[in-house]
């Protein structure tokens, strides 16, 4: 009978032939899932034995990352700034660079006062959310356009016991949140991937997340023409979005020409510019 260790061994061999970036990471993280264990917990029972009925439901999720289908899927939950999200089929797995958005967006909100958020195609909601989750006055208006991300916006909301400050709402960009109410921050990670280059990313990307999510057109800029200007009228205090790499001149201009002014940049945490905000 298979072991713990072995099973863990196995999945890890199976994921390196798929060409997986982190074959032992993923192995461990699928068993702890299915076995209902944390990390420490598994390498404590490595002698487990484990019998068919245990294995048969695993092979399914193991299949899944094979065809290199995102794990957050797999799992259904994706850990974002210091929150447990949802995460669900058909809509945009939560990246670590997008916590640079939540950082520069906390030095402009202010810690105990009423502040209005709007994020702009939220996806799983988790920017607006690590936001909320940071600062008690903040009331949030979340907007996307793709019933799948909303349906996972909502499960967060819920999950997080947010319900009472934030609006999940569908529309395209700012549309969704009615003229009369105060807007004071807009963030948004908007597509901004270039159309010929998203079938030659990693295939977690090109095969299996959706398209909608990361079509920013020809130059990669379509969502920041229409966004920005609106963006910039709507806001009280400033615009913060996210950008693909050597966007920032560009995106700088188009602040510039819509009016915001100490337009500035702001570096992840490997040194590439991936913010750019604009004050009001």
């Amino acid at each position: 009978m298979n072991t713990v260790v072995d099973i863990l061994k196995k999945t890890e061999a199976f994921f390196r032939s798929k060409d997986i970036p982190s074959p032992r990471l993923d192995a461990e993280l699928i068993l702890c899932q299915h076995l209902d264990l944390d990390r420490v917990g598994l390498y404590l029972q490595f002698d487990r034995p484990l019998n068919e009925s245990e294995l048969a439901p695993m092979r399914e999720m193991v299949k899944r990352r094979g065809n290199r289908e995102p794990i957050a899927w797999i799992l259904g939950s994706k850990g974002f700034w210091s929150l447990d999200l949802a995460s669900h089929k058909d809509v945009l797995v939560p990246r670590p660079d997008s916590e640079t958005l939540v950082t520069a967006a906390l030095t402009l909100v202010p810690e105990n006062e009423r502040c209005f958020v709007a994020d702009i195609g939220s996806g799983t909601g988790a920017i607006g959310l690590a936001i909320a989750s940071e600062r008690p006055e903040v009331r949030l208006f979340s907007t996307d356009i793709s019933d799948a991300a909303l349906q996972c916006t909502r499960e967060n909301v819920h999950n997080l016991e947010l319900s009472d400050r934030v609006a999940v709402l569908k529309g395209s960009l700012l549309e969704a949140i009615p003229a009369d109410r105060t807007i004071d921050i807009v963030v948004s990670n908007p597509p901004y991937i270039p159309s010929g280059e998203i079938d030659g990313l990693a295939p977690e990307i090109a095969t299996h997340e959706p398209r909608t999510a990361l079509d920013g057109g020809d130059d990669g800029f379509d969502i920041y023409r229409a966004l920005i200007p609106s963006a910039a009228s709507r806001a009280t205090t400033a615009v913060l979005v996210e950008i693909g790499d050597g966007q920032e001149d560009v995106v700088s201009a188009m602040m510039e020409e819509a009016g915001l002014h100490t337009i500035e940049t702001h570096k992840d945490l490997t040194g590439t510019i991936r913010v750019v905000s604009g004050r009001k």
